[in-house]
């Protein structure tokens, strides 16, 4: 599994928005100066978490966005799955039930079970709270 450029630049704007003012709204133009991404780029991506209702926003000159729930209600999982889609580490797990015509003899299968497994129970267990808490410690 490798997280895209889109997966990473959507867990740091997620996390700018956590770090600042949960009262104030921010602009995607001082995201992007902050996080150094193009303000391009940030805009397909806060499409994306706007739709999903991940953040709030409001137009005009005082306009911008804001987390829509408090950084301890995300998980680093739910933000990725939401930009990346499916996270798991083969295509044949995409399905439930597997609809591969080898699940029954596969001996890979539990490596990748066990894979996934390993990689949701980390992403699913690490909040924006905590992210937030840990960038603390490194300014």
């Amino acid at each position: 599994m490798k997280i895209s450029t889109r997966g990473r630049y959507a867990l740091r704007l997620m996390l700018d928005l956590a770090m600042g003012d949960r009262d104030q709204y921010v602009t995607i133009k001082s995201i992007a100066e902050r996080q150094e991404i193009s303000v391009k780029y940030l805009e397909q991506i806060i499409t994306a978490l706007s739709r999903a209702g991940y953040v709030k926003s409001i137009r005009g000159p005082q306009g911008g966005y804001k987390l829509a729930h408090p950084p301890e209600d995300y998980t680093v999982g739910m933000i990725l799955r939401l930009i990346e889609g499916s996270l798991v580490p083969v295509a044949c797990m995409e399905d439930e039930p597997n609809q591969c015509p080898r699940c029954e003899k596969c001996a890979t299968l539990d490596l990748w079970r066990r894979l996934d497994e390993a990689i949701s129970s980390v992403i699913d267990h690490i909040t924006l709270a905590d992210l937030a808490e840990n960038q603390e410690s490194k300014l």
